[in-house]
């Protein structure tokens, strides 16, 4: 299934709404999941969990998705293994 970031980036975008009750401008590549929109690691393991089960990968080593970007380019790398 081959994505390009920007369509990555919409499902994450919608994702992270859902779950935070965001307005569409919060959300930008550049923020910052803890410090911009106050996910805890519980959060983020939701948020992970339906990554995974909307675009059928497996992530690792999240510890390191600080930002929407770093999520775009996980599932980005996870993607184009498929």
């Amino acid at each position: 299934m081959l994505m390009t970031n920007e369509e990555i980036f919409d499902k994450v975008k919608e994702i992270l709404i859902d779950q935070f009750d965001l307005e569409d401008s919060e959300v930008s590549l550049t923020t910052n999941m803890t410090d911009d929109i106050d996910a805890d690691s519980l959060d983020l393991f939701e948020v992970l969990n339906r990554v995974e089960d909307d675009f059928d990968i497996k992530l690792e080593e999240t510890e390191e998705v600080k930002t929407v970007q770093d999520l775009v380019n996980k599932i980005k790398d996870q993607l184009d293994k498929k």
